[in-house]
């Protein structure tokens, strides 16, 4: 499952989440303070941070502006309290927090909290590993035997604020395209390329979309 860091200078909190978050099978490392939390987050690279607002030595307010600042702010962060107000809680997500759970913490508000975080990175990473913007190199015609290449540009940018099923949507048919442009159209390599049989395919390219004569004219 996931790397989950929980920040928090109560044990009683620490120890909680801690256990909620284990049986639901993730790895979970704990800091009690900020300086703990620093030291955590360059060793273990989180997947989901828990950072409480309210502690002794920085707050984790500025603890999250220290790291937007530095681009550490790679992972969601949850912010976490029991005293802060609504425009602490809108700070916070502007600089960057994924969400803000109020103490004290329900167990649903915190898998679903979770879950959530968890499932946008996942979209994120998917996208940036499918680049934003590729080239590809396309037979278009013969001209005095001769092949012509016919540069491609693929580019495609997505609103991550979307709900989650219609980032995927939109990555899916990006993805597609792209192979669709990659092969000239053919159906039988997209199928190879994609582990998906022809007919699951084009039920695929239908659902998403998919203008499948594009394909076949840069074909």
């Amino acid at each position: 499952m996931a790397n989950i860091l929980v920040v928090d200078d109560e044990l009683g909190i620490r120890d909680l989440l801690s256990e909620i978050l284990f049986d639901e099978g993730h790895q979970v490392e704990l800091a009690e303070n900020a300086a703990m939390a620093r030291e955590a987050r360059q060793r273990m690279r989180p997947d989901l941070v828990l950072l409480d607002i309210w502690m002794p030595d920085t707050d984790g307010v500025s603890l999250l502006k220290e790291w937007a600042a530095s681009g550490l702010l790679n992972m969601p962060v949850i912010m976490m309290s029991g005293h802060a107000t609504i425009d602490t809680a809108v700070d916070a997500v502007k600089i960057g927090a994924q969400a803000f759970l109020e103490k004290p913490i329900t167990l649903q508000k915190l898998l679903s909290a979770v879950e959530q975080g968890l499932a946008r990175d996942q979209v994120k990473q998917a996208i940036h590993a499918a680049s934003l913007s590729q080239t590809v190199a396309v037979a278009s015609s013969v001209v005095n035997g001769e092949v012509v290449m016919a540069a491609l540009e693929v580019e495609q940018t997505f609103d991550l604020d979307r709900p989650l099923r219609e980032a995927r949507d939109a990555f899916e048919k990006a993805y597609f395209e792209f192979h669709l442009a990659n092969e000239a159209g053919s159906m039988t390599k997209v199928a190879e390329k994609t582990g998906l049989e022809r007919t699951h395919l084009y039920r695929k390219l239908k659902q998403l979309g998919v203008d499948l004569s594009r394909s076949k004219r840069h074909g």
